[in-house]
């Protein structure tokens, strides 16, 4: 069994709460966290991305010269490819890159994210996160006695509207409700700081 100490509000180590092996304490595998990193950025590009192929491009469709007698190539619209202000060849158009990816293997993946953090050391467990004042420097105060500064804060279904607020001018920290946690945040930050609420809300998950 995974056994944290809570952190209190002052910094200080309180009583230990016990974390699910099966959630926390697997050997993480590389490859599924992978697979699992990769199908969410795919599927977050936007895809928009369109050149104008031959056929999109407004010039005449007239012969350039006559086929024969010239001495040069044989060609025939200027739209073609290898000439200036052509259309590309073989150029990117609007598409989706999503993939899919088994619902197991998300899970799977959410599991061993979760365990490299708690294996690592980097996992800190608070009864609470909230701040008294939507304030910025309030925050900041509160995450330096937390002894974090890059950090993916997971609270429990609904996040305090304080933290949300005095939490968006730090770029270097994540504010999410445990319904949004995902393994690309949990791997881009140092430290995963959750409150008793998510742990909770994660076992019931998984149970």
């Amino acid at each position: 069994m995974v056994e944290i100490a809570i952190t209190k509000a002052d910094g200080k180590a309180g009583e230990t709460v016990t974390l699910s092996d099966d959630i926390f304490g697997l050997e993480p595998r590389v490859d599924i966290l992978h697979r699992v990193v990769r199908w969410q950025l795919a599927k977050r590009q936007a895809g928009t991305h369109v050149t104008q192929g031959r056929s999109d491009v407004a010039r005449t469709g007239k012969k350039m010269y006559k086929q024969k007698g010239t001495g040069r190539a044989r060609h025939a619209q200027a739209s073609a490819p290898q000439f200036r202000g052509g259309g590309r060849a073989f150029g990117p158009v609007v598409r989706s890159h999503a993939h899919e990816l088994p619902k197991k293997v998300r899970a799977l993946g959410l599991k061993h994210a979760l365990s490299a953090k708690a294996k690592d050391s980097q996992i800190i467990v608070v009864d609470e996160f909230k701040l008294g004042e939507a304030k910025t420097k309030a925050f900041l105060a509160s995450i330096e006695k937390l002894g974090f500064s890059n950090a993916l804060v997971v609270d429990g279904a609904e996040i305090d509207a304080n933290v949300k607020l005095a939490s968006r001018a730090i770029h270097t920290v994540d504010v999410l409700p445990v319904q949004g946690v995902n393994v690309y945040d949990i791997l881009r930050r140092d430290t995963l700081v959750l409150t008793k609420a998510a742990i909770d809300a994660l076992e019931a998950r998984f149970k």
